[in-house]
């Protein structure tokens, strides 16, 4: 599943800016007063101004040697967010591991490194080996709604999980993280979920807005 462009929304636009050129180095492809955007690998990062927001997760898949070179990069500029000690999270069942990290509007993010996608180059991380956005989350009070809106626009396998808290679609290139809000908190965090709005394109083009989805045309 190929996540071609993620706009997120923020009220804070130039503090956005700043962090994401200045402090992660990410590459500025559209600037202007009300939205700005940043190459993620074959992916672009957009931000949109809105008044109302909420956080929101998304995640990067980076190569699979670069997970310990990436986490020495990350934490000469930022807190690393951690789970039980540990700033580096294996995912075993999906052979991945992950790092988290807040931007300054709070919205979770992740650099996953998955060795199924078979992608495992020597150099040490910087933000040009990003090789894309690979997980949009959903926050929604039901799984099973979301996916029949889904898969209504094209068909889209179940990766992990099951309709009563937490459900993955998609494949290792792509996932959308659907969670029920009301049962499950962010992870490593384990901070209150809220419903957040974004427009993603890609294989899947469409907007969220207020818990629902609307195709693109």
């Amino acid at each position: 599943m190929i996540i071609e462009e993620v706009t997120l929304f923020t009220n804070i636009i130039q503090k956005q800016k700043q962090f994401y050129e200045s402090v992660l180095g990410f590459e500025i492809v559209e600037d202007s007063k009300d939205r700005i955007s940043f190459k993620t690998g074959e992916s672009h990062l957009v931000f949109e101004y809105k008044k109302e927001t909420n956080p929101a997760h998304i995640a990067f898949n980076i190569p699979v040697k670069t997970i310990h070179t990436a986490l020495k990069w990350l934490k000469e500029r930022i807190k690393v967010l951690s789970y039980e000690g540990e700033e580096i999270t294996n995912f075993h069942a999906w052979n991945a591991r992950a790092i988290y990290f807040y931007d300054v509007d709070h919205n979770i993010l992740e650099f996953i490194a998955r060795e199924r996608l078979g992608i495992a180059s020597e150099a040490a991380f910087t933000p040009d080996t990003i090789i894309s956005i690979s997980e949009m989350a959903i926050a929604t009070d039901n799984i099973a709604s979301i996916y029949s809106q889904i898969n209504r626009i094209k068909p889209i396998p179940i990766f992990d999980g099951s309709f009563d808290r937490f459900c993955a679609l998609g494949n290792d290139e792509g996932l959308f993280i659907v969670i029920d809000k009301n049962k499950k908190k962010w992870y490593p965090t384990m901070a209150a979920v809220l419903t957040s709005d974004f427009i993603i394109k890609g294989d899947y083009n469409f907007s969220f807005t207020n818990g629902e989805i609307k195709e693109l045309s």
